[in-house]
């Protein structure tokens, strides 16, 4: 077995430098399943890294219990040969979002909000991601760019919310990223600001005390969305970042993917929202997949999730129970799925 010197150790990288370890994050699927003590993997392959490259820092990494291939964590991560494997309905724009693309870095689905491609890139690459074949590069913004984009918000009173995505925006240097917050503050008709990030869950020692520090200047109501499918993603390291930013005032909403092999089951969705509430984050979405190419294996029937989901209602006080739902273009709302 080989042990990579490439990959850190969480007792040798400074638990508040996240710079460095994000720039460790891009690895082969060799180095994954070595760090996770596999020899092999029966569902791996190396050469759907060339589909969607493989990024996972250590900090997720240690957290996967290591000699155990069906490992939850793992299984999201891990470049898979059914990735290869086109399956009829599985597109690589799933939620058409270039339709809803008035200006350069935004997208505007919903009559009362719009959302900004703030970031190409994320820390962690999930094999599931519905982003992971957008055009990126068509959105890529520097900050004199982003001027059209803020003078389609201001001049449009009904846009009372603005997401930023990605990517993940939270991978953004402070300085870009809270130049982009403080315009998006300014504008008067705007009055929350909405960041969904699965770096809090994978790299939480992104909430260091500058980020602190700065989010306090921005005076609109904050939300932080997490993504995060397992309870076994979270640990102390997570809750500390949760109530640094608690701390500031922001609410903390998590949205979850139904995710075969992973969560698909009501004791795991049980377990996952109870773990939430403890660090301090309430349960809000639990998505159906959406149909991208090379991510087909994930997906369950529709049968299938409503009785899982008919089983956790049973578990769960009503406030604990995220909202099962999929998102269908042309639509302008997430669509909840009925289960009674």
């Amino acid at each position: 077995m080989i042990h990579l010197s490439s990959i850190p150790v969480e007792n040798n990288t400074h638990p508040e430098d996240w710079k460095s370890i994000l720039s460790q994050s891009k690895i082969t699927t060799k180095e994954l399943l070595d760090y996770c003590q596999l020899d092999q993997h029966p569902l791996a392959s190396a050469s759907a890294e060339d589909l969607f490259p493989l990024r996972v820092p250590h900090t997720y990494l240690a957290k996967i219990k290591k000699g155990n291939p069906n490992d939850p964590l793992l299984l999201q991560i891990l470049p898979q040969k059914a990735e290869h494997i086109p399956v009829t309905g599985y597109t690589n724009n799933p939620l058409n979002e270039d339709a809803y693309s008035p200006i350069k870095g935004l997208i505007h689905k919903y009559p009362n909000r719009v959302l900004l491609i703030t970031s190409s890139t994320c820390v962690i690459n999930c094999r599931y991601c519905f982003r992971r074949t957008f055009p990126y590069l068509d959105h890529r913004q520097s900050k004199d760019e982003w001027k059209a984009a803020l003078k389609y918000i201001r001049e449009r009173e009904t846009i009372n919310e603005v997401i930023l995505s990605g990517g993940d925006p939270l991978i953004q240097n402070n300085d870009y990223l809270f130049w982009l917050l403080s315009e998006i503050d300014s504008i008067t008709h705007i009055k929350r600001i909405r960041i969904h990030s699965r770096l809090i869950i994978s790299l939480p020692q992104r909430i260091d005390k500058e980020f602190l520090a700065r989010l306090t200047a921005i005076k609109k109501q904050k939300i932080v969305i997490t993504h995060c499918n397992h309870p076994n993603e979270l640990g102390a390291d997570v809750k500390k970042a949760i109530d640094s930013l608690s701390s500031q005032n922001v609410t903390l909403l998590n949205q979850s993917v139904l995710l075969k092999s992973i969560n698909d089951n009501p004791e795991t969705l049980k377990e996952l929202s109870e773990s939430l509430y403890d660090t301090g984050i309430l349960p809000y979405y639990l998505f159906l997949l959406d149909p991208v190419e090379g991510a087909a294996h994930f997906d369950i029937s529709l049968p299938q999730a409503k009785a899982i989901y008919k089983q956790l209602l049973t578990k769960l006080p009503g406030f604990l129970v995220p909202r099962l739902s999929r998102e269908i273009p042309g639509e302008e709302s997430k669509t909840p799925i009925g289960v009674m």
